[in-house]
């Protein structure tokens, strides 16, 4: 709860002291609709208004301004380190509160909901999702020798796996990578599982860029659609996002931009971009 208050006061202090002085700190004036402001933000996030947090934040807030005009005093604010945190602070609160203004202002309405909702379930049409145990390990050698005793039953896939598996999350639960879609794994990993039979133990280790895998693919069915109803909050959010990314994209485009060259790059030669991150994620636990 203190965490909740010092980020509401802080929230507050931003707001302009234009009503009546609940107190006042070297002459600086702390207002009730600073007070107000923290307390709106304690009860977004389950707190009750009563007097006792009135004062709570009250006091934090007179703190707040003590500390704040001892840090003046000393120059603190002059450190070009404490300029540009102050500058960012300002600038994430006004992206905040322009985000917000303008998923309120947009709103998605239920049409796009529905007709996303029904591309995704078109999509989804034939799929199939697969449940799935493996073991990972770091050579071909080691994976050959344990497929080879799992096999021949001197230990069991689970037992294997918790031993054996270098993949922690799975390996705890005897390999067990649960239900998803083949497309959550790596290239490799997803053909493999999508070429198995239900209730096969492949043949082979499969190599991927985290190791080797021994895999099973114990059971498949069709991908589960969710209703319209419950789909509907995170299809809300998906399509909000992408209508603010959109905007985003194009304040870029209307914006002025010049970029200087990076120091000691050479100025008719643009400087080479990081590399890409990989396209593939290992099997999700």
């Amino acid at each position: 709860m203190k965490r909740f208050i010092l980020l509401a006061v802080t929230c507050a202090m931003t707001v302009p002291a234009l009503a009546q002085n609940v107190a006042t700190v070297n002459g600086k004036e702390i207002t009730k609709d600073q007070v107000d402001t923290a307390v709106k933000t304690l009860i977004a996030r389950g707190a009750t208004d009563s007097p006792a947090l009135r004062e709570q934040i009250t006091e934090q807030l007179i703190n707040s301004a003590v500390l704040s005009q001892e840090a003046e005093k000393q120059g603190v604010d002059k450190n070009p380190e404490v300029q540009f945190a102050i500058e960012n602070a300002r600038q994430e609160i006004l992206i905040g509160s322009m985000m917000r203004d303008w998923a309120k202002s947009h709103p998605v309405s239920d049409d796009d909901i529905k007709k996303a909702y029904d591309d995704f379930k078109a999509q989804s049409a034939g799929e199939q999702e697969y449940q799935v145990k493996h073991i990972l390990v770091k050579d071909e050698t080691a994976a050959n020798k344990l497929l080879k005793d799992i096999k021949a039953k001197k230990i069991s896939f689970a037992d294997a796996a918790k031993k054996n598996s270098i993949d922690p999350g799975s390996g705890k639960n005897g390999g067990d990578l649960g239900w998803a879609p083949a497309e959550n794994y790596v290239p490799e990993f997803a053909e493999a599982v999508k070429a198995a039979k239900k209730g096969q133990l492949l043949d082979k280790p499969v190599k991927s860029q985290f190791g080797w895998h021994i895999i099973q693919v114990t059971d498949s069915r069709p991908v589960k659609v969710p209703t319209l109803e419950e789909a509907k909050p995170q299809i809300s959010q998906m399509l909000s996002q992408q209508s603010l990314q959109e905007q985003m994209k194009k304040l870029r485009d209307e914006a002025k931009i010049e970029k200087s060259a990076p120091e000691g790059a050479s100025a008719d030669k643009p400087a080479e971009a990081p590399a890409a991150a990989p396209a593939t994620e290992a099997p999700k636990q």
